[in-house]
């Protein structure tokens, strides 16, 4: 299965209550923070809301 880079490259502050959730659950805290997620719907779906505030490239 393959994996995603995900690198949060705006702030979460002064964003919707929802977005600032979704970002402390994937595991970004700051700016240029980095993590790596399996690529799965649920992933999938919630990179999507936050779309405008991150950079997501695919691992193999």
């Amino acid at each position: 299965m393959a994996q995603l880079k995900v690198t949060l490259i705006h702030s979460a502050a002064h964003r919707l209550p929802k977005q600032r959730k979704i970002v402390e659950s994937l595991g970004l805290n700051r700016v240029n923070s980095t993590v790596v997620k399996p690529d799965n719907e649920a992933t999938r779906g919630a990179l999507f809301q936050i779309a405008h505030l991150i950079k997501v490239e695919e691992v193999k």
